[in-house]
C-alpha cells in the first residue's frame, strides 16, 4: 500500500462525483489497483461469479435507475462494470450484446497490461477495444493518466447521451498504478436528443391528418425516453384515431395496453405483421428491432405505404422502410409537437371514424385469438395462450395459467422477463403499466437472471416498495444459476419464477416453423434436459430458498409465500410446450 494518489484514485473519485453508488465485476490482476482503490470508498462493490454475470446485473440495474431518473433528475441513470483483461471481457461479450440492444446506459472497464510490456505479449494478451466496439458507443484505452480525467468524463456523457447505450474503456496497469495530481473533472449536463426538425415534424403531421386508415407503432425508444413520452403517444393516438402496435420484439411497456384503441404487439410471424400493416400510412416511433427472426419473404410493410419514422437514434430511422418523412430527436416532445398540430387540422368525424375501426380490429384479433389453436393470431404470441391447465391429460400448467397465476400474486411487481416461449402470453395477459417490466431485446440467452439481480438492487436503493419479479426460463436458468451467489451475498429480495418446461422449446418450434412436418417426425438433437437439472436444489446450493411447484394450483400461494420471504427465491414450476 502507499500514500500516493494514482491512476485508480482518481477513476474511484470521480465515479464517487458522478454519482455511481455500485461497480459490478468480477476482479484479475489487472484490476488490483482499482480493487484496493474501492476497498477505501463508500462504493458498494457487487461481485458476480463471471463476467457475463456482471455486466447483466450492471446492465438492469442501469435500466431500471433510467426509469428512477426519469422522475428524480439527481438520479445518475448508469451503470458501472469492471472486467478481467481478455478473457474476461470476452466472457462478458454476450450480456454486452444484449445491453447494447436494451440501449442501456453502462461503463465498462476493463484492466489491461502495461504499455510498456505487451511487446512480449504477455499472458492474456488480447485486442480489448476489437472486442467491444460492435457492441459499443465507444471504445477507447486510457494510455496516460493524464488523460484519465477527460476521458472518464467523456465516457460517461457518451453512455448517458440518447441513444444511451454502452461504453468500454482499457486501463492499463502501468495508469492505474501512476501517480498525479490531477482530479475528476465535472460530468456537466446530459443533452436530450434534441426537439426535432419543425419541417419533418410539420410534414409527419400533414401525412397523418391525410391519411385514410394511419396505424401507429411504438418500439421501446418511447419508454426509454421517459413517461411523458408514453403519454405523448396515447395522447397523439387519440387525437389522430390511430390504431397501434408494438414492435417486435417489444421489451418495455411503450402504450397502456388497456387502451381501446391498443391492438398488439406485432409478432415474428411475416403473414400476420404483413396483415396488420398492411394500411396506406404507418408511423414507427422509436422502433429497432421490428423485423422478422429469420428471413421473410415478403415485405413487411408494403412498397406504397407511406412511412412516418421517429426516434432519438439516426442508424434505425429508415432502417428497413423508406421515410417519407423524418424527424430526429426525442419522440416524447416530437410527438407531442405532432400532436398538437395533428389535432387542429383534423375534424373530429374524422377521427372518431378512424378511432371506431382501431377498435374493431382491437375486437377482431381477439377473437381470432380466443378461437386460435396455438394463440397467434396477431396478438404476438408464438405459443400456447390457451386457459386450459392441462394438455393431453398432462396435469402442468399451461403457459397461461403460469402468467395468470404470478399476475395475481404480484400484480404491481417489477417483472423481468427472459422467459422466451411464455413472453407473449406474459404481454397479452398482464396488462403492465409503464416502468414495470423489462426484457431481454438482444435475445441472447443468460441476461434474464443478472439483469434482474441488478434491477431489485437499484429498487432497493431507490427505497421502491415494489417486488422484483424474474420469469426466466428453464433453459435461460442454467446459462447462469451462480447468479444467485450474487443475490444471496449481498442480500437481495429476488422472485425467480421458472416456466419449466425441460426443453428448449423455442427451438423446436423453430424447427418446424423452418422445415415443416409434425413435431414427432424430428429428434431434437440436443433440446431437452434429459435428465433434468434439480434447479431448486441448485439453487439452494448458491445460498437462494428453492421449491418446486408441480400443481398448476399451488403456483399463486408459492409466489406470494416467495415474495413475503426475505432474500432470493426460486420457484420452478412445472409448465407443458
Amino acid at each position: 500500500m502507499t500514500d500516493t494518489y494514482t491512476g485508480a484514485d482518481l477513476f474511484v473519485d470521480a465515479l464517487e462525483d458522478y454519482g455511481v453508488t455500485h461497480v459490478f465485476g468480477n476482479p484479475g490482476t489487472t484490476e488490483l489497483p482499482i480493487m484496493e482503490a474501492l476497498g477505501g470508498s463508500d462504493l458498494d462493490y457487487i461481485l458476480g461469479l463471471h463476467e457475463d454475470i456482471a455486466v447483466g446485473a450492471a446492465a438492469g440495474y442501469a435500466q431500471t435507475r433510467r426509469y428512477h431518473s426519469h422522475h428524480d433528475p439527481a438520479v445518475l441513470p448508469a451503470g458501472v462494470v469492471n472486467l478481467h483483461v481478455t478473457p474476461g471481457v470476452a466472457h462478458g461479450l454476450g450480456n454486452l450484446y444484449d445491453a447494447s440492444m436494451a440501449g442501456a446506459p453502462i461503463v465498462v472497464t476493463a484492466g489491461n497490461h502495461s504499455t510498456d510490456f505487451r511487446h512480449e505479449e504477455p499472458i492474456l494478451s488480447g485486442d480489448l477495444e476489437a472486442m467491444t466496439e460492435q457492441f459499443c458507443k465507444s471504445s477507447a484505452e486510457v494510455l496516460d493518466v493524464a488523460a484519465l480525467p477527460t476521458t472518464l468524463r467523456r465516457a460517461f456523457r457518451v453512455a448517458l447521451t440518447p441513444p444511451t447505450g454502452p461504453v468500454f474503456l482499457s486501463l492499463p496497469l502501468d495508469v492505474t498504478m501512476a501517480s498525479t495530481d490531477a482530479r475528476p473533472e465535472r460530468l456537466g449536463s446530459i443533452p436530450t436528443a434534441g426537439r426535432g426538425d419543425p419541417a419533418e415534424i410539420e410534414r409527419a403531421a400533414d401525412l397523418l391528418s391525410e391519411a385514410e386508415e394511419p396505424v401507429l407503432v411504438v418500439g421501446d425508444g418511447v419508454a426509454r425516453s421517459g413517461s411523458g413520452a408514453i403519454e405523448a403517444a396515447t395522447d397523439l393516438a387519440e387525437v389522430a384515431g390511430l390504431r397501434v402496435h408494438g414492435e417486435i420484439l417489444a421489451c418495455e411497456v411503450n402504450f397502456p395496453t388497456a387502451h381501446d384503441q391498443w391492438v398488439s404487439y406485432l409478432p415474428t410471424r411475416e403473414e400476420i405483421v404483413a396483415s396488420l400493416l398492411d394500411t396506406d400510412l404507418v408511423v414507427f416511433v422509436g422502433c429497432s428491432t421490428n423485423t422478422t427472426l429469420t428471413r421473410h419473404e415478403e415485405p413487411l410493410v408494403d412498397s406504397e405505404t407511406t412511412c412516418v419514422h421517429i426516434g432519438a437514434d439516426a442508424r434505425e430511422i429508415g432502417k428497413n422502410e423508406p421515410a417519407d418523412a423524418a424527424a430526429l430527436g426525442d419522440p416524447g416532445s416530437i410527438i407531442t409537437a405532432i400532436a398538437d398540430r395533428v389535432e387542429t387540422r383534423l375534424d373530429s368525424e374524422e377521427r372518431d371514424r378512424r378511432a371506431e375501426g382501431a377498435r374493431a380490429m382491437k375486437a377482431a384479433v381477439a377473437e381470432r385469438t380466443a378461437t386460435s389453436d396455438d394463440g397467434d393470431s396477431g396478438d404476438g404470441n408464438d405459443g400456447d395462450d390457451s386457459d386450459d391447465s392441462e394438455a393431453d391429460g398432462d396435469p402442468r400448467a399451461s403457459k397461461a395459467r403460469f402468467v395468470d397465476a404470478i399476475a395475481a400474486a404480484a400484480p404491481e411487481a417489477l417483472v423481468v422477463d427472459e422467459g422466451v416461449t411464455t413472453k407473449y402470453a406474459a404481454l397479452t395477459r398482464w396488462n403492465l403499466e409503464p416502468e414495470t417490466y423489462i426484457s431481454n431485446k438482444g435475445g441472447g440467452l443468460g441476461y434474464g437472471l443478472p439483469a434482474a439481480v441488478g434491477a431489485a438492487l437499484a429498487g432497493r436503493e431507490a427505497g421502491v416498495d415494489r417486488p422484483t419479479v424474474a420469469l426466466v426460463g428453464d433453459g435461460s436458468y442454467l446459462y447462469y444459476p451462480h447468479t444467485l451467489y450474487t443475490a444471496a451475498r449481498y442480500g437481495v429480495d429476488l422472485t425467480v419464477a421458472i416456466p419449466d418446461n425441460r426443453n428448449y422449446r423455442i427451438l423446436k418450434d423453430n424447427s418446424l416453423h423452418l422445415f415443416g412436418g409434425e413435431e414427432d417426425e424430428y429428434d431434437f438433437l440436443g433440446m431437452d434436459f434429459d435428465p433434468p437439472v434439480d434447479i431448486p436444489t441448485n439453487a439452494e446450493s448458491h445460498g437462494a430458498t428453492g421449491r418446486l411447484v408441480e400443481n398448476p394450483g399451488e403456483i399463486e400461494p408459492a409466489l406470494e409465500d416467495a415474495i413475503e420471504t426475505d432474500g432470493p427465491v426460486v420457484l420452478d414450476v412445472l409448465v407443458h410446450d
